[in-house]
């Protein structure tokens, strides 16, 4: 019979764990995605013209 402290263990990998990654990582995304769009239609001409310059300057199509 083998001992008992000799037993190596492997981490389980559950659900929650899982859950655990992907709430900040969403939750992050979300956020990003709010800035962009509420700082590329803002009627702020200062925050408009910021987005659209980095548009520009990371080749995207936006006229």
């Amino acid at each position: 019979m083998p001992d008992s402290t000799s037993v190596t263990h492997r981490p389980s990998y559950t659900h929650d764990s899982a859950r655990t990654v992907l709430r900040p990582l969403l939750a992050a995304a979300a956020l990003g995605l709010v800035v962009m769009y509420g700082v590329g239609f803002a009627e702020s001409p200062l925050a408009h013209n910021a987005a659209h310059d980095v548009r520009h300057i990371t080749v995207k199509p936006c006229h």
